[in-house]
This record gives structure tokens, sequence and C-alpha cells, in this order.
């Protein structure tokens, strides 16, 4: 048999792939960061090339990323407070406390479309599985 590994689970949310089959891409641009216009952020074709999986599942469906993006961030700055702490210090004597708030936040505004985008694949695979017979199973759901 010619049969094609799985791919891994969290490469393929770090590449932003389909939940389905994990090959196609969910963003019509792969860099968040090329176009700086938050038009472009979130600039997704209406289903998965290679699978066919639709991608807005129904109106509103991604406003539950909000949740996805917040717990993100939250995680994001307990991780550079939790190295602030070790490397650093944290003191009531000097300022150091407030030179980590301002780098995390600068941190967070600066990987925000990177988050926004990582967002909505988690928030997705939370709804649709992976099926690695996706060639012999039509999807439920067509955007042709």
């Amino acid at each position: 048999m010619n049969k094609q590994p799985t791919p891994n689970y969290f490469w393929s949310i770090l590449t932003m792939k389909c939940p389905r089959c994990r090959r196609g891409p969910m963003f019509k641009d792969s860099n968040p960061f090329k176009k700086l216009s938050v038009k472009h952020i979130f600039d997704m074709p209406g289903n998965c090339p290679v699978c066919h999986q639709k991608y807005d599942l129904e109106n509103g469906f991604w406003f539950g990323t909000g949740y996805v993006s917040y717990a993100l961030a939250v995680a994001f700055s307990v991780a550079t407070f939790v190295a602030w702490f070790v490397l650093v210090g944290v003191s009531t004597e000097d300022n150091r406390i407030f030179w980590w708030l301002g780098l995390n936040i600068l941190f967070l505004v600066l990987i925000q479309p990177w988050l926004m985008r990582i967002s909505r694949v988690i928030y997705i695979r939370i709804f649709i599985r992976y099926d690695e017979n996706f060639e012999d199973h039509k999807s439920k759901e067509f955007d042709y």
C-alpha cells in the first residue's frame, strides 16, 4: 500500500492546516505578518483545497475564538512572567515589574496577528476531527 503518513497534530496546528485532513492550508497567505492590514489577516478559502471541508461552519462561528485568544494571551503572559521572575527577578524596590509589564504588552501587540489566526485553528479543531480516510468520506458540508 502506498499510504501517506499521518500528519503530526501539533505541527499541523502551528502550520495552520485543515483540521480534517491536516494537509490543506486554512489561510490564503501563510504569513500573517506579510500584509499588515487588518482586512487581510483572516483571508480564508471557503473550503479546504485538499479535502473540501467547509471552514465557516455557521454564521457567527468565529466569535468563539475570542475565548481561545484570551486563554493564549494569558498563558503567554504567565510564561513571560515566570521567565522574567527566574531571569531578572521581581522586586517592590525598583521598577522591574513595570519593565516586564511594558515588554509583555509590546510582545502581545507584535504577535497579535499570529495569535488571532492560531486561535481560529485551535477553535475549529474543537468541532472538526481528523479523518485519515477523508478521500473515501465526503465532507458533510460543501461550499462550491
